[in-house]
């Protein structure tokens, strides 16, 4: 541009002295000149860019612009699918290399039109505006690259997001064709509607060797857990409609049902519950007397009333998003808009991105044989909980439903959190949305309902001097394979520990806290040297757990004991050293507004140096002081959030008559 100045301002003084055809000569060259420069500008700073010599962007592609392939008839054709691909078998994590910023990079092929020998194309929609949409948001990202030998992930620019729209041995042909194959190695397909009549498959049906699947429609049986991720089915009404968010509450219907050409058994179950319940469910179904096109399918009716969709959905406190042909609905994303609960019908069905979000904090799963129990189990839900579902449904849509923007970015974070897993996004970072405070725990809908397995718990164990049951305690603890830490809280002034060469030894770190006063509150002081979410608090002659019962089920509420207990009832359990297992179980019921699990029976009772000297149970006034400190507690707390439940939450086949090696936990319930 300096250059052009330049010239700008001698011109008038040279050029009136030239011959005329002296003078057109250099306006043509410098105009041949500026618009080269230009040109080099554009292309070497255009941001959507695949290839600098490419005359066409990701803004604008389009098949009818790219390359043409003809696919011989004899070309190659990848295996099936490998259904034992994890990612340490069939991704090769050395391409992604060191990263200072732990992210993947992630290459996307140039587009080019295959067609079979005969010209045919091998898909009847060339690029869709879903995908170009998606490998646009790909392409502006932070995981992008245009050196393919710095890439650790490639994408290939062609469109297998709707089955029906592809033939399926030349698709695989052409997958086969990029340069960069290798039977699928480190390569990611995006696929939103598998399968096809009149099985409809759960997984793309195209030949793929070992790459990736982002599918919208897995069942447990198609799933490759920790390899494939599961995506929604993006609803192109998510660009066409906007649903202003409303405010949790009551709505004027408590269940509704908008999908259409639902089976008919289901049909006539949603109907005899309507016939039951009146008002308070909505069963909608297409309109019959409207003509097809786009505006009907934004239309939903009920008995010649017409309603508006999916506007009517945030009418609704629960919406039932029942499987179809496919068990991937679109219309899980409208009802996620619309701040609707989704209660689930799908058996099998892998949630969208359950790898990572929490859908117990948004939707309801019922198994479809209790479709016809289904109003009862959502009228015992209470109605805070119900609130906190749909800000988390209505959340969840405007991070990872909105746009295929958001579904491509989510999938690749997925990703990225596996290869680099010391940087990877926390439970809190996936599942809570950003305007909640944490400064307290306000609702249990916020907490990890299953603490994560990677970092593990810590063992926090309160002792006095029974060093002998102490041993006992930790060489069973130790056996667990989630433990993180052990912490032994010496609650002894007048006695040491003793000797480090007596301690047991085990296989993680073990350290001895001595504390200032004998407090049964200390065994929940929230201790510096606990790193994990999850702890065990757990007495030094608790000796009939065995270490897979320790391993089924543990949460965090230390520093809600510590800091938020109310009243004086922390107070009250150090001078009466008495009932702190009752206060906490009553901190946790009030929280979460559930009642204790008690995980096993318990069958035996052994303290080897419990006597009625130092064992505080065996005192005669100690099960006296139990009763009144409920009744105390019970006070403090306004109401009695401790319920009575005969509910057992048994492991999977942990007491069937199978082979020892097929169960997760064999132990629970032997001691």
């Amino acid at each position: 541009m300096y250059a052009a100045g330049k010239y700008s301002s001698r011109g008038p003084a040279l050029i009136p002295r030239m011959k005329t055809k002296h003078r057109i000569y250099y306006i043509t060259l410098f105009s041949v000149v500026l618009l080269g420069l230009i040109a080099t500008g554009m292309f070497q700073f255009w941001p959507h860019s695949i290839e600098s010599a490419a005359d066409w962007t990701l803004d604008k592609r389009s098949v009818h612009d790219a390359p043409l392939v003809r696919l011989p008839v004899s070309s190659p054709i990848p295996e099936r699918g490998d259904l034992s691909c994890r990612m340490h078998t069939c991704f090769d994590v050395y391409r992604c290399g060191y990263n200072p910023k732990n992210r993947i990079k992630v290459y996307i092929y140039p587009l080019q039109k295959f067609v079979d020998e005969l010209g045919v194309p091998i898909s009847s929609t060339g690029l869709s505006r879903e995908y170009n949409d998606l490998l646009g948001a790909i392409s502006d990202s932070d995981f992008y690259t245009d050196d393919v030998t710095r890439a650790c992930l490639f994408v290939p620019s062609i469109d297998v997001l709707n089955q029906n729209s592809l033939r399926i041995r030349e698709t695989a042909q052409a997958l086969a064709m990029l340069p960069r194959w290798d039977r699928g190695m480190n390569h990611l397909l995006f696929n939103m509607l598998p399968g096809g009549p009149p099985d409809y498959n759960t997984a793309l049906d195209v030949p793929r060797d070992r790459a990736l699947l982002a599918g919208g429609g897995f069942s447990t049986w198609t799933y490759r857990q920790g390899y494939d991720v599961s995506i929604p089915v993006y609803s192109p009404l998510s660009a066409d409609v906007e649903l202003p968010e409303r405010q949790p509450g009551p709505r004027r219907y408590f269940i509704l049902s908008s999908q259409t050409a639902i089976h008919r058994e289901y049909r006539a179950e949603l109907e005899r519950l309507k016939e039951e319940n009146g008002e308070a469910l909505l069963l909608l179904d297409k309109c019959s007397n409207l003509s097809q096109g786009a505006a009907s399918a934004r239309k939903r009716c009920y008995k010649g009333q017409v309603y508006d969709y999916p506007q009517v959905l945030q009418d609704s406190s629960f919406c039932v998003v029942l499987r179809g042909a496919r068990l991937g609905q679109a219309a899980l994303s409208d009802v996620l808009q619309a701040g609707c609960v989704p209660v689930i019908l799908a058996d099998s069905y892998i949630l969208p991105f359950s790898e990572v979000l929490d859908w117990k904090r948004a939707s309801v799963f019922i198994p479809e044989e209790k479709l016809s129990e289904m109003y009862g189990i959502l009228k015992s839900i209470p109605h805070r909980q119900v609130e906190e579902m749909q800000r988390q449904a209505r959340w969840f849509w405007e991070a990872y439903f909105s746009s295929m923007k958001a579904i491509g970015l989510t999938t690749l974070q997925i990703i990225n959190d596996r290869i680099y897993p010391y940087a990877a996004r926390t439970y809190e970072q996936w599942n809570n949305p950003p305007v909640v405070k944490w400064s307290s725990v306000n609702s249990p809908l916020f907490l990890p309902l299953i603490p994560p397995r990677a970092p593990g718990f810590t063992a926090v164990v309160l002792t006095y001097d029974r060093v002998e049951s102490l041993f006992r305690v930790i060489t069973e603890i130790s056996k667990v394979p989630s433990l993180a830490k052990l912490l032994v809280v010496w609650n002894n002034q007048n006695k040491s520990p003793p000797e480090d060469s007596l301690w047991p030894k085990i296989g993680v770190p073990l350290k001895v806290v001595r504390t200032k006063e004998n407090k049964l509150s200390n065994r929940f002081f929230p201790y510096d040297e606990i790193e994990t979410e999850a702890v065990l608090a757990i007495d030094d002659d608790i000796i009939m757990l065995t270490s897979d019962e320790l391993q089924f089920g543990y949460e965090y509420f230390n520093y809600l004991y510590t800091y938020k207990m109310p009243g004086d009832i922390k107070n009250w359990v150090d001078a009466h050293m008495n009932c702190e297992d009752i206060a906490m179980n009553f901190l946790v019921a009030n929280i979460t507004g559930k009642a204790p699990i008690k995980v096993t029976p318990r069958k035996k009772f052994k303290c080897p140096e419990c006597t009625a000297i130092d064992g505080l149970s065996l005192d005669q006034t100690h099960m006296v002081e139990r009763s009144e400190c409920i009744n105390k507690f019970a006070s403090v707390f306004g109401t009695m959030p401790l319920k009575v439940v005969e509910h057992r939450a048994d492991p999977v086949l942990y007491k069937d008559d199978f082979p020892e090696k097929l169960k997760s936990f064999p132990n629970i319930g032997s001691l």
